[in-house]
């Protein structure tokens, strides 16, 4: 799961950064190839949010595996 943080981070960082690609396009400097810009902005947000939600998926299953199984309450003590 720590590792699975630090990914997170990461992919928060590229997120940032790709609002930041973005709104920067729509200014009045875009230019000729300001819709690449955007493109890769828009991309990059779409990629790195399907990142951090695959994982917190990942993190959520992990630590499930971790959980103690209940026992059915019939079940007899030995």
């Amino acid at each position: 799961t720590p590792l699975m943080a630090v990914t997170n981070a990461i992919s928060s960082v590229i997120i940032v950064g790709g609002l930041i690609a973005a709104a920067a396009a729509t200014g009045q400097a875009e230019g000729p190839n300001g819709w690449i810009a955007k493109g890769a902005g828009v991309a990059a947000v779409a990629l790195a949010s399907v990142n951090i939600f695959g994982g917190f998926m990942v993190t959520r299953r992990m630590l499930a595996m971790y959980k103690k199984k209940e026992r059915p309450a019939g079940a007899a003590h030995k």
